[in-house]
């Protein structure tokens, strides 16, 4: 009698937190209870072989926006060849909006929501009986303290090559209508000594490598201290051992003993990812997002010029009420705080979120194929969000790459958004492609098109040179995609012009 935990993550790096707390939260069931974990990619056939060779049972399958499809086709495969195997579902992407789902229908079992209780449960049903009548189980949400932590279930393997997800908290008090932690009632914090006495057995055994999954750390200032001060503990004990954490944060709330906290961070020890998703008030409001702009912008200024702390800053495109205008002025008063990364986003409405109470209003059109994109609103047409999708791509391989990170002023001037969009046009008319374009490649590009926008070809060819010291070969004389000699070099001029 074997129960296997399974999912397909996004890449081997990530290893799944939830399949191990349900692991962690099994009972009596636990030593029957095994995990598998593959890569979305991998051949259906092969993950079906391998779950088959357990002899399973039960499989619990983890399903997400990112896995849906693939897990939909494996669980197809496992009905035809075992359909004796009971077939039970859970995770964001099938906790909401359930019955029309193909993979819900080919399932024996759902459970939405929390699964830490009603899992186990559902198992002990199916084995001893009497057999659950009901197809959908509402997942029950147990006081925090009731639930077993699943760090001692990170292998030696996950702790030297992967990246451990950790959480001090689970929900969300703001309601923003993008995210499926709208939801969420309130924040319901884990007792934090026992919490950081997990912490120090992961350390202990290795890690180094922390990602905070929790939504708001800043919230509670006084267990933000805590947390981060067990990290400086390990850096002044070792300091040529050093740790890492990633900390999800409120962009409007740094209180002094945090920031005073946060400054005494060595470089390359911390790292925030902090959502603004829009500047204008207007759209903020649309979706119930609650943000001071101007102390957030303030506080992003303060990290960057008093802190080591690696700064990953969000935006979305596509929200409601948001033409390409007000996201360029957005984008822009974002470059000019100068975070270490801008993670431009496209809308995606995940299912449950309250934004689809704007659809009609707004004339929001999302892609029925997951991730379930915006493809186009009432102020942004199709073509014009496909070209926010490729400045997207583009900024990735430019910008957050670090690669070019001397051409970028250049290639930015006094209008980011609006030249770096001429930048990202220009490519994609001469290549046909956001993928697969070779790092050389890339380089010659950023080069001629820096020519053709008036740079001295020199000037041009120097820059994306002083990136790629010895990493590329950049021609003499500037060529295009198709290898025809580049136009003329037009009369030297600003980039903004």
């Amino acid at each position: 009698m074997t129960i296997v935990l399974a999912t397909l993550n996004a890449r081997y790096a990530h290893a799944s937190l939830g399949l191990r707390y349900l692991l962690a939260n099994m009972g009596t069931l636990k030593d029957q209870t095994q995990l598998r974990e593959f890569v979305i990619g991998t051949r259906t056939t092969d993950i079906v072989e391998k779950l088959l060779a357990c002899n399973p049972r039960i499989i619990g399958f983890g399903v997400y926006i990112w896995n849906v499809e693939e897990t939909t086709r494996v669980v197809a495969l496992l009905k035809r060849l075992a359909p004796q195997v009971r077939i039970v579902l859970g995770g964001p992407e099938v906790s909401y909006e359930s019955a029309e789902q193909p993979i819900v229908q080919l399932a024996d079992y759902l459970v939405t929501g929390w699964g830490d209780v009603t899992f186990p449960a559902l198992c002990r049903q199916i084995i001893d009986g009497p057999q659950p009548l009901m197809k959908v189980h509402a997942g029950v949400q147990p006081p925090l303290a009731d639930i077993a932590l699943p760090y001692d279930l990170y292998s030696d393997e996950d702790i030297a090559h992967r990246t451990l997800y950790v959480e001090a908290s689970r929900g969300c008090p703001f309601k923003c209508e993008f995210c499926l932690s709208a939801l969420d009632k309130t924040a319901w914090p884990f007792a934090l000594d026992g919490f950081l006495a997990e912490l120090e057995r992961l350390h202990a055994r290795g890690a180094r490598l922390f990602k905070f999954v929790d939504r708001t750390f800043n919230l509670n200032i006084k267990s933000s201290l805590k947390i981060m001060q067990f990290f400086l503990d390990k850096l002044a004990a070792a300091p040529d051992d050093p740790v890492y954490a990633h900390f999800e944060v409120v962009p409007d709330h740094l209180p002094d003993a945090l920031k005073a906290g946060i400054m005494q961070f060595p470089p390359g020890a911390l790292q925030f990812e902090i959502g603004i998703q829009s500047f204008n008030p207007d759209v903020q409001a649309l979706v119930s997002r609650k943000q001071d702009n101007d102390k957030a912008a303030e506080n992003i200024r303060w990290l960057i010029a008093n802190s080591n702390a690696h700064l990953h800053v969000d935006l979305i495109a596509g929200l409601p009420g948001e033409d390409i205008a007000s996201f360029a002025r957005g984008f822009d008063r974002l470059v000019a705080l100068k975070p270490h990364e801008i993670q431009f986003g496209i809308l995606k409405r995940l299912r449950g979120t309250p934004i689809i109470r704007h659809t009609e209003a707004f004339g929001l059109i999302f892609d029925p194929a997951p991730p379930y994109t915006i493809l186009a609103t009432d102020r942004i047409g199709f073509a014009d969000m496909q070209r926010l999708v490729r400045f997207a791509r583009f900024w990735d391989m430019v910008a957050n790459s670090g690669r070019f990170a001397n051409s970028l002023p250049t290639i930015l001037g006094e209008s980011p958004f609006a030249n770096f969009m001429l930048l990202s046009d220009w490519i994609y008319a001469r290549t046909d492609a956001t993928h697969r374009i070779a790092l050389e490649r890339l380089a010659v590009l950023v080069a001629q098109w820096l020519a053709e926008r008036g740079v001295a070809t020199d000037t041009a060819q120097a820059l994306v040179a002083s990136d790629y010291a010895g990493k590329v070969n950049l021609p003499r004389r500037t060529v295009t995609a198709k290898g025809d000699s580049a136009l003329p070099q037009r009369q030297a001029r600003h980039l903004a012009a």
